[in-house]
């Protein structure tokens, strides 16, 4: 018993590793430093071994450091299951609950998801974290995040997935553009078009191509955006095409943007809204509580 290491000091020890900097890490657990510093040597001293190597630049695990990183997550991922266990066994959406969101979404799903669940159930307190779907993944992974709510299909292992419902895509030009006079779109329209897309690290970047059978050779990229509303202007301006989710369509994304949109001809031209958490988390049910409300708030 003497030589069980404290949950804050395997906390300090995981933060380091994923910074790979103390000061980082300490910023990371809203601890000084010298706190920081101070519960990783306690714990080299408790374990009677050398976790990290510190140099004047870096900080780098030893290999029993890494045994041990690997060990302390499981820890505490077991930890935040136990947690969980205590919160599903009361009501529905009682305690809290730490989503992430991605940025296509996040914006034309938040307000009406949050509003309806202040209104029934204001015990509830629901901690977003808007992302890349690469970040989130990561972070629910390590424990930092309970749910993910974006498009699927995403990468990850050791996950389970719910579809909420599908988005469909439409697609967006300029009135002087010459597909404008078009009733309905077909994929291969857009072969050979100035396509503007999210930069790389949007799933909607992969959805869009994967939807349409396209490849980035099939198209010209004469720009390469970080948010919607870019890309909305740029076509606006007649810099290219796009595609747009239809939950953006029907939101605030076009308010005061004179731009042409066209319905595609085939119903599979969509990405896919969805729900992932770990693999046998104990709140399944209460994550697919939360999917039935975010698929009717829509």
């Amino acid at each position: 018993m003497s030589r069980q290491p404290t949950l804050k000091q395997l906390r300090y020890l995981l933060a380091v590793a994923d910074a790979g900097h103390f000061g980082q890490a300490a910023k990371a657990c809203f601890v000084s430093q010298s706190t920081l510093s101070a519960g990783i040597s306690e714990l080299e001293d408790l374990l009677g071994v050398v976790l990290l190597e510190r140099t004047s630049r870096t900080v780098l695990l030893t290999d029993i450091g890494r045994e041990v990183v690997r060990r302390a997550r499981a820890t505490l991922l077991d930890i935040e299951d136990m947690i969980a266990v205590c919160d599903a066994s009361q009501k529905p959406f009682t305690g809290r609950l730490r989503m992430g969101v991605i940025p296509t979404i996040a914006p034309f799903v938040l307000p009406s998801l949050m509003k309806r669940l202040r209104e029934e159930h204001p015990d509830f307190k629901l901690l977003v974290k808007e992302d890349l779907s690469g970040h989130l993944v990561e972070a629910l992974n390590k424990g930092d995040l309970d749910v993910l709510l974006l498009a699927l299909p995403f990468e990850a292992e050791n996950v389970d997935t719910e579809v909420l419902y599908e988005d469909k895509f439409w697609f967006a030009c300029a009135h002087s553009h010459s597909l404008h006079q078009r009733d309905s779109m077909l994929p291969d329209d857009l072969r050979g078009q100035d396509l503007l897309l999210l930069e790389d690290g949007h799933c909607l970047r992969d959805h869009v191509l994967e939807a349409c059978n396209l490849e980035l050779k099939d198209v010209s990229l004469p720009f390469q955006a970080t948010s919607l509303n870019t890309i909305v202007q740029m076509v606006a301006s007649g810099i290219g095409v796009t595609l747009l989710p239809d939950m953006a369509v029907h939101d605030s994304l076009l308010a005061g943007v004179d731009i042409s949109l066209k319905p595609f001809a085939a119903d599979a031209i969509s990405r896919n809204i969805g729900l992932m958490w770990r693999k046998k988390s104990p709140r399944a049910d209460d994550y697919r509580a939360l999917g039935e409300i975010v698929a009717a708030t829509r």
